[in-house]
């Protein structure tokens, strides 16, 4: 997968300060394309800030906030659009779940509408989550015909936002510019600083000698590097510039791990340890709010139509996710971090071409 379809393109990455988005930016960036980004300040220690990636717009707003939104789409005019931008978190979902909703949902139904009302023909890859799916706690992959739903606000959310691009895509777009959505895993990578997830809590222990302290030690994911899954999103975008999609029916794609990286979050850490010893506890608390136990997707429609499959292996993601955040906190220059990024994703291309 050399991606070269993105050379000189105009593409509109909405969350581009987000973990994802950054290095989805960043990606773009060496592929030649004419990045723009519409998303929040991040605050705080940030991959975005780290990385200062190359955009040709720089647009800080609230997706909700239609009339800058649609402002922005008109000015950037893109070919594509990368929809990333969310609320994304289950934790932040029980604490705030109206913001939760409008953000996940009116937002995403807020681009769709800008997108309806251009003049010429604009993809975009709505992203979701594998969390959009009704979770039975089966040990069985969801597959995209599955029933959507959610136990949780976030997870909801998501479902509902599947619902909404599906009604405005066959209402608005039928014979024209391809929308689509992408149903991502248990992403880890280098540059994630969001406190109440794992992989930065991990880190963050070990970083200051401390024991990692696991709610839910026993609970199955599938875990992928980002690389991996953003790998998945510029795949499919071809895909629509390609104009394969107008004579196929699919309209919405799992991105995950092969089967052997569906591993248990205490497996994680272990193989963490492997790279930066250390010790877990188990902190599980019975009265906290509802997470999944158990949860996979299949991919066989992104291998089958997109002819996408992942790359690294669940150790491969582990080793170059540690050795990031390890330069990081060992105190290494804002220019070595930078360097490193390319180099993984320059690492992860080469692996692409070999496998």
């Amino acid at each position: 997968m050399s991606f070269s379809e993105y050379s000189g393109k105009r593409i509109l990455v909405t969350g581009h300060t987000g973990f994802k988005g950054s290095w989805l930016v960043t990606w773009l960036n060496s592929l030649g394309s004419e990045v723009s980004g519409y998303g929040m300040d991040p605050g705080g220690k940030s991959l975005s800030t780290i990385l200062d990636p190359i955009l040709r717009r720089d647009e800080r707003g609230d997706l909700r906030d239609i009339d800058r939104l649609r402002t922005a789409v008109e000015e950037i005019r893109p070919d594509i659009v990368f929809h990333l931008a969310a609320q994304a978190l289950v934790g932040e979902s029980y604490k705030n779940p109206l913001e939760t909703v409008t953000t996940n949902v009116v937002g995403t139904a807020n681009l769709l509408e800008c997108l309806r009302s251009l003049s010429y023909d604009c993809h975009c890859v709505v992203v979701t989550s594998d969390k959009c799916y009704s979770n039975r706690e089966w040990e069985f992959a969801y597959r995209e015909s599955d029933h959507l739903g959610g136990h949780d606000v976030y997870s909801a959310s998501k479902a509902a936002a599947e619902i909404v691009t599906a009604a405005w895509s066959s209402s608005f777009f039928t014979g024209r510019g391809g929308i689509v959505t992408a149903r991502g895993g248990n992403v880890i990578g280098g540059g994630d600083f969001t406190r109440g997830r794992l992989f930065p809590d991990c880190v963050a222990a070990l970083s200051e000698n401390r024991k990692i302290e696991l709610r839910n030690p026993n609970s199955i994911r599938p875990w992928q590097h980002v690389l991996d899954c953003l790998s998945g999103y510029l795949r499919l975008g071809e895909w629509l510039m390609s104009d394969s999609f107008r004579s196929n029916k699919e309209r919405a794609f799992n991105f995950g791990p092969v089967a052997e990286s569906q591993r248990s979050v205490a497996e994680l850490v272990g193989e963490i340890f492997e790279s930066w010893p250390g010790q877990w506890i188990d902190s599980s608390n019975p009265l906290a709010p509802h997470e999944a136990d158990r949860l996979a997707v299949s991919i066989d429609r992104a291998s089958s139509t997109l002819g996408w499959t992942p790359t690294w292996q669940f150790s491969d993601a582990v080793r170059e996710t540690v050795q990031w955040y390890r330069m990081f906190y060992a105190g290494r220059s804002v220019h070595e971090l930078r360097a490193e990024t390319f180099d993984q994703i320059g690492r992860y291309m080469k692996a692409c071409s070999t496998g």
